[in-house]
């Protein structure tokens, strides 16, 4: 079990958890967990301000359109922060990030095309939690948008 795994379960959230070695690609991943990996959902973390971050749940064969995810956020300016305070803000290191057990609940984005069983992070290398997107997107009550290219 999970920090994520346990923050799945006081959500009500049906999931499967995958645990596999550690893999070098977004691919490897993939196929550990038995997903194509347009399935394999990545959590990235931006930042809107010093004290303002999102998730944003991104399908593992697309990348965030910048410019769709400031119109939806009617902002001018947003950055990744780095890696030191990513774990800060999360409670996760790089790699790892998942809304789902965080250390800070901030609002989260889900692409548009995030449907169907898809697999999220685990909250440690080499885990995941494979879920229905729908119920993951009721359970985190995240925005559903057109935020990737």
């Amino acid at each position: 079990m999970t920090r994520a795994s346990d923050a799945a379960d006081e959500l009500g959230l049906a999931y499967e958890l995958t645990q596999h070695g550690r893999v070098n690609s977004l691919e490897e991943a993939a196929a550990a967990r038995g997903i194509e990996p347009a399935k394999l959902i990545k959590t990235i973390v931006v930042r809107l301000s010093d004290s303002d971050y999102r998730f944003v749940l991104v399908p593992g064969d697309r990348e965030i359109a910048w410019p769709k995810l400031r119109a939806l956020l009617g902002l001018s300016r947003i950055s990744m922060p780095s890696a030191e305070t990513a774990l800060a803000v999360t409670g996760y290191v790089r790699g790892t990030i998942t809304p789902l057990g965080s250390t800070n609940a901030w609002p989260v984005i889900a692409d548009e095309r995030i449907t169907g069983t898809i697999s999220i992070g685990g909250g440690e290398h080499g885990a995941g939690l494979t879920v229905d997107a729908e119920d993951l997107v009721k359970a985190l009550n995240a925005t559903v948008a057109d935020v990737t290219d």
